[in-house]
């Protein structure tokens, strides 16, 4: 009789990806970028167990919005204290903090519970071509599509 496979958190082997967002749409690369934190992309995929590999995402700054969403699309946050609501637009975000929109993208796309904030903590995104990461020999990794 088989059993299904189960990975187990200590046995999982990471790799090291390195993404160029250079030229690249908002939604589709954190589409792709949160499946490959969760592991989805190997055979090994366990939902109750951080199978994903190490991100590296360089050229955040170069990210592309389609249509009108950099004067439309806004970010808001708030101090939690009365009329703390704060508010960015794309463009604003784009040119200030340009790793902060990527990851409140991809931070969306992964389980809101401690399985979730243990993925997110193997995402590192940059706004420029460098990365502090040579160590670890990141592999490139080619979005499909």
């Amino acid at each position: 009789m088989r059993t299904t496979f189960m990975a187990k958190g200590h046995e999982v082997e990471r790799q090291w990806l390195v993404i160029d967002a250079a030229g690249k749409t908002l939604g589709r690369l954190s589409s792709e970028v949160a499946s490959i934190l969760r592991g989805k992309h190997k055979a090994t995929f366990t939902p109750n167990v951080d199978t994903g590999d190490h991100v590296i995402i360089i050229n955040a700054e170069k990210i592309e919005l389609t249509g009108k969403k950099l004067t439309d699309k806004i970010y808001y946050r708030h101090s939690l204290h009365p009329g703390g609501l704060k508010q960015r637009t794309a463009l604003e975000m784009r040119t200030n903090y340009p790793t902060k929109m990527l990851e409140l993208s991809i931070k969306g796309m992964l389980p809101k519970n401690s399985l979730g904030r243990q993925i997110f903590k193997k995402l590192h995104v940059f706004a420029g071509p460098e990365h502090p990461h040579q160590a670890q020999q990141p592999v490139a990794y080619e979005l499909r599509g």
